[in-house]
């Protein structure tokens, strides 16, 4: 197993702190939409009388999944690209690889959440999933 390099401990360190930014962000977006729809999900959260009580309104849920399409793909590949790192890949491919999953993760949320497109959002999820896949792959035959 080898040390990770500084200078790639250094880019994984920005890259996971942009995605962290970017989770913080989705809740907030999240509160925003049901304060400009009034919408909450529990009647004590009901901040004026033309509150809504709903756990189904379109605009806060579709906010929602995306927050949660965050959490199940970018904290897997918080763990997987710290082991990955282990293996010494090139800094310029490990670079890449990092950078390309914070601007498919960012752009994911874009088409997702504000502006809702297909099939940019498969894309842009596609490349982030096959990044985590990759270095899962490589992974494993690197220390089998």
């Amino acid at each position: 197993m080898a040390v990770i390099r500084d200078d790639l401990l250094r880019e994984f360190a920005i890259c996971s702190s942009v995605l962290v930014l970017k989770i913080l962000a989705m809740a907030l977006l999240t509160g925003r939409q049901r304060f400009v729809k009034k919408v909450v999900i529990s009647p004590e959260d009901a901040f004026t009388k033309s509150t809504k009580v709903s756990t189904t309104d379109e605009d806060v849920e579709r906010v929602r999944r995306a927050h949660r399409n965050d959490l199940e793909n970018i904290l897997p590949w918080f763990v997987m690209t710290l082991i990955w790192l282990t293996t010494g890949p090139s800094y310029y491919f490990a670079m890449f690889l990092m950078r390309t999953f914070v601007v498919a993760r960012i752009i994911h949320t874009i088409v997702y959440a504000i502006i809702p497109m297909q099939p940019h959002r498969a894309i842009a999820f596609f490349v982030g999933y096959g990044i985590t896949g990759y270095q899962a792959f490589s992974t494993l035959i690197n220390y089998m």
